[in-house]
């Protein structure tokens, strides 16, 4: 069995920071993409940032310079450093992960979700 479990999310003020991480643990081979989604109440479930193993990153237009995603390929883990939040970033943030399972092959997986909320 593979978990990703989260941590990191709360409550804030508008223009305060907050840091996300994921850990994978279980039967794991190997990690390959990373990642942090997000979904607001009533909207979908939105891409926030990708990370591939080699520490390739990929921002939503929407958090470019002000969310930072890293990872610690030694813990399996990912982060997701958010400053100058706003309101809207108000939602449940959700980790994703390719991992490869040994003796299984490639699997997706999610996190159970963190609750970020941004008052103003």
């Amino acid at each position: 069995q593979v978990q990703l479990v989260e941590s990191g999310g709360g409550l804030v003020q508008a223009g305060g920071s907050l840091r996300l991480s994921c850990a994978a643990s279980g039967s794991i081979f190997s990690v390959n993409d990373m990642g942090w989604y997000r979904q607001a109440p009533g909207k979908q479930r939105e891409l926030v940032a990708t990370i591939t193993s080699g520490g390739t990153t990929h921002h939503a237009d929407s958090v470019k310079g002000r969310f930072t995603i890293s990872r610690d390929n030694a813990k399996n883990t990912v982060y997701l450093q958010m400053n100058s939040l706003k309101p809207e970033d108000t939602a449940v943030y959700y980790c994703n992960a390719d991992i490869w399972r040994s003796g299984y092959g490639f699997f997706n997986y999610w996190g159970q979700g963190t609750q970020v909320t941004v008052s103003s």
